[in-house]
């Protein structure tokens, strides 16, 4: 509910909110505040008052296109009126008034924005990117400035073992930490457990297990030549109690902490072995995605609840511009609001707690595999769960607007050098007169020249560079062909395994983003693919991974695999 990536210990007096999950040990709680006025029922607030100060975008063909129609009447019967008070007969005078009427293109003004949008759309979708309304297509590319929640968007939201300090053999203190952790349903215990995993190690018989809720656990490690140790783990005030830590793990652990990783040391028969560091790891993606924002002209933001050593960090490796840290849901909704009195807003999250900013912000981004809360309150879902599809949701958005702004220019300069030639103004000076029949032919000309510059929008290069004006390039499609066989040629060559996994469960678009973003973590995984309908994962593999680990990262979410093949 706060966006913090590791949990949080509490203890007698301390507050704590509903909607939120004790991970482990009892917990007695005294109800302060219910119904209304409980945090969820304030976001939940929070986000419906933000939705209804939202205005609509009024459109320049909208306004247009109110008095085109009454005004090219006008113009057919004053054009009649004036041949005929200049002397020329009744027909000629209709001529020209009817050549007025059919030449006017209502339609190309009519078409110029709903079908760039329709294309927009389109693209977006075949991309992943799902744009909720045209408002937000066209919007999106208007931003001066995204901010950015951390857990879960810049981050992977998962915590994992960043770094392994031993004092004597590794391997020995990896084994200590899989054999008692592998017991534990914490987070922090579940990134250990996946890190020994990856390493291949094999785990020590344990028993005697015990949890010291929000210190550590411990037990007896049992060996094979029948040997019985005591073994704990956990915080250092914990581990003291049992072992000296020494002086040289002291300044690692200092050291690592001013990073916002959380250490966990491991003693085994009163001796320190050593510890581990665990953080909530950036996205392979996140730090290009935000250069390419910066590169685009747009500022970044980042907004978080967790720490601000932590979220300090994060900023530092991702490198946003700004972070602000600490922040509940009600004051990220403050600080969008004062962002967006100095200029178009977007926020890109994932969790409950962003949903106020979400609705707040100019426009909201959600990532696909984020609460269904969340999505609901954005304007944009990035299904593949990636920042980089927010780049290229910028970059559509500006492609998209710039087309509708090529569709508007040509309806405008059709009709306003073709009208007068069909009233017959160029007759006294240049000698030319319309045919309503060519009046005809030229008016569905400028309809299907609209329709065609929108069409161009298919070959937008989404994942290219953007051009100097934050654009991305239309072209024939002729590179984007050879650029795209090549592509595939090397997705090919890196592809050595593809592996199909039945999975029961799914239910819908949002299921499928979740299985896919647990099997794509698992180094290894080139690539995933998820369908709800299929119930079933096809995963294409680099390197040689255990159906096993494949199996845990689905049903770690609540998934059932049925089979793999």
């Amino acid at each position: 509910l706060t966006g913090e990536s590791i949990p949080v210990d509490k203890g007698a007096g301390d507050t704590v909110s509903a909607a939120t999950v004790n991970k482990s040990g009892y917990i007695r709680a005294r109800a302060t505040r219910v119904g209304r006025d409980t945090t969820l029922s304030k976001i939940i607030k929070m986000v419906s008052d933000a939705a209804a100060t939202k205005a609509p975008i009024a459109r320049i063909a909208d306004k247009v296109s109110a008095v085109f129609v009454p005004a090219v009447i006008l113009i057919a019967l004053f054009t009649a009126i004036v041949w005929m008070a200049l002397g020329k007969d009744l027909g000629f005078a209709l001529e020209r008034a009817i050549s007025v009427l059919v030449i006017s293109c209502p339609c190309a003004l009519g078409l110029a924005t709903p079908v760039a949008i329709m294309v927009g759309n389109g693209v977006g979708a075949r991309n992943g990117i799902l744009f909720k309304t045209s408002e937000s297509l066209e919007m999106t590319g208007k931003v001066s400035k995204i901010a950015l929640d951390k857990t879960g968007t810049i981050t992977k939201g998962e915590p994992e073992v960043t770094d392994v300090i031993a004092l004597g053999d590794e391997n020995e203190l990896t084994a200590l930490a899989y054999s008692l952790e592998k017991k534990s349903e914490h987070p922090i215990s579940k990134a250990v457990v996946g890190f020994a995993e990856k390493q291949g190690t094999s785990a020590y018989d344990v028993t005697d297990f015990s949890i010291s809720a929000g210190n550590g656990i411990s037990g007896k490690i049992a060996r094979e030549d029948g040997t019985v140790s005591d073994a704990v783990c956990g915080s250092r005030e914990f581990i003291e109690k049992s072992a000296k830590v020494p002086d040289a793990i002291s300044g690692k652990a200092e050291e690592l902490a001013a990073q916002g990783k959380t250490c966990i040391y491991f003693a085994l028969s009163g001796k320190c072995l050593g510890m581990l560091a665990v953080s909530d790891a950036i996205k392979e993606d996140s730090a290009e995605a935000i250069r390419e924002l910066g590169k685009m002209g747009i500022k970044t933001v980042m907004l978080t609840g967790d720490n601000k050593v932590t979220a300090e960090h994060i900023a530092k490796i991702a490198g946003v511009d700004d972070v602000i840290g600490n922040v509940l849901p009600d004051g990220k909704e403050k600080v969008i609001r004062e962002l967006s009195e100095s200029g178009k807003t977007a926020m890109v999250g994932d969790g409950i707690n962003d949903a106020p900013a979400l609705t707040r912000a100019d426009i909201g981004i959600a990532i696909g595999a984020g609460t269904d809360v969340a999505i609901d309150a954005a304007d944009v879902v990035l299904m593949n769960s990636s920042l980089m599809d927010a780049v290229r949701a910028v970059r559509l958005s500006r492609a998209t607007v710039r087309n509708i702004h090529e569709n508007l220019f040509w309806a405008f300069f059709y009709n306003i050098l073709l009208i007068p030639l069909a009233a017959g103004v160029y007759s006294g000076i240049l000698g030319w007169n319309m045919n309503p029949m060519w009046g005809a032919a030229a008016m569905s000309i400028s309809s299907f020249c609209v329709c065609m510059n929108a069409l161009r929008l298919n070959l937008i290069k989404l994942k290219e560079p953007p051009l100097i004006d934050g654009t991305a390039d239309l072209n024939d499609g002729a590179d984007q062909g050879d650029q795209d066989s090549k592509d595939i040629e090397s997705e090919k060559e890196k592809v050595t395994m593809e592996k199909i996994i039945g999975v029961e469960g799914m239910m819908c678009e949002h299921c499928e983003a979740t299985v896919k973003k647990a099997l794509e973590q698992i180094d290894g995984v080139e690539s995933a693919e998820a369908s709800h309908e299929e119930n079933r994962a096809v995963v294409q593999l680099t390197a040689d991974v255990a159906d096993d680990v494949l199996k845990k990262a689905i049903e770690d979410h609540d998934y059932k695999v049925t089979e793999i093949k």
